[in-house]
């Protein structure tokens, strides 16, 4: 038996191992596969690994010795999974392995946008504090988050972590979720998708990609939030419309924008946020801690184990 990882280096840049998988199986690993590459590599092999790397029909029509996929991910977008049904490939992913990384992203960006740290450590290598007559050197307001209102539009793993950690600085949290109210932890209440727009000082995207909630955010939406209004995105690229934000950053609509995720990735060099004022961007990053890395490939190995023994988890077709 042979399993192919066909882009092991957005998972492991060499200081993780995959050793685990030997005990199933010979392993070959591949730091990228280009798309006229993927065929020849997985002609042979009963089990492939891919994170980004596209598995399509006409790719799965050529693989006829394939019986599991598994995706080095939470979305599975990357799979035909009708192909893979009517060719009984099993098709796993990885749920939940990023959940406290993400959440921990959210406010690696809010604190870096109410307290301004990236600008004053910049400010600083320029000699601005140095030559500042005051024992401090101040150019921008900054902001508590106590007693501030966050909206987290989503309340899956990683909005309930996000609304933890956001009640430990004193936030009071809304939450636009399918979720009862009865069910909701005492420090969250419930509220409609304009409620929270309108009235919350941050608002956090935590919902799945769908045809309804792709460009959630557009100018209506923008438009009726506070200028004062800070919008965190971890969650999808497209769950924002790219130019209405870019705009509404322009013209002082909202405050500022911090985002993990595009709606193109890699970034393009027209996309308008990368120049956009008070737009802070990571390169989607968030997921990529070395401890959620880690638990991705331990998840990874326990999910061909699991379908070696012929009961599969966390399967998704």
């Amino acid at each position: 038996m042979k399993i192919v990882i066909l882009d092991a280096y957005t998972v492991d840049q060499g200081e993780l191992s995959w050793s685990a998988l030997e005990e199933f199986a010979e392993v070959e690993i591949y730091e990228r596969t280009s798309p006229d590459e993927v065929i020849t590599r997985c002609k042979g092999a009963e089990i492939v690994l891919t994170n980004k790397v596209i598995l399509d029909a006409t790719t799965l029509n050529m693989l006829p010795r394939l019986q599991y996929i598994g995706v080095l991910a939470t979305g599975y977008n990357v799979v035909d999974l009708e192909v893979a049904d009517r060719q009984n490939i099993v098709v796993t992913n990885i749920p939940a392995y990023s959940t406290e990384s993400v959440a921990q992203m959210v406010f690696c960006h809010l604190l870096n946008i109410v307290g301004r740290v990236d600008h004053y450590a910049r400010e600083n290598k320029q000699g601005k504090w140095v030559s500042s007559p005051d024992f401090c050197y101040l150019d921008h307001h900054l902001f508590e988050l106590n007693e501030k209102k966050m909206g987290i539009i989503g309340l899956g793993n990683t909005g309930m972590a996000t609304a933890r950690i956001a009640s430990s600085f004193g936030i009071q949290v809304f939450a636009y979720t399918s979720k009862d109210e009865e069910e909701l932890p005492f420090n969250i209440k419930k509220a409609d998708m304009d409620t929270i727009f309108q009235q919350c000082d941050i608002v956090s995207l935590h919902c799945p990609l769908t045809e309804t909630t792709r460009h959630l955010v557009n100018s209506e939406r923008l438009s009726s939030m506070k200028p004062s209004a800070i919008l965190i995105n971890t969650g999808r690229g497209p769950l924002v419309d790219d130019k209405a934000v870019a705009e509404a950053l322009k013209n002082g609509t909202i405050a500022a924008y911090g985002a993990d995720v595009l709606t193109t990735e890699p970034a393009t060099a027209d996309n308008p946020l990368i120049d956009a004022p008070n737009c802070y961007l990571t390169p989607h990053i968030a997921w990529a801690t070395q401890e959620a890395r880690q638990r991705l490939i331990k998840i990874c190995t326990e999910n061909v184990r699991a379908y070696l023994d012929g009961e599969p988890v966390n399967q998704v077709n």
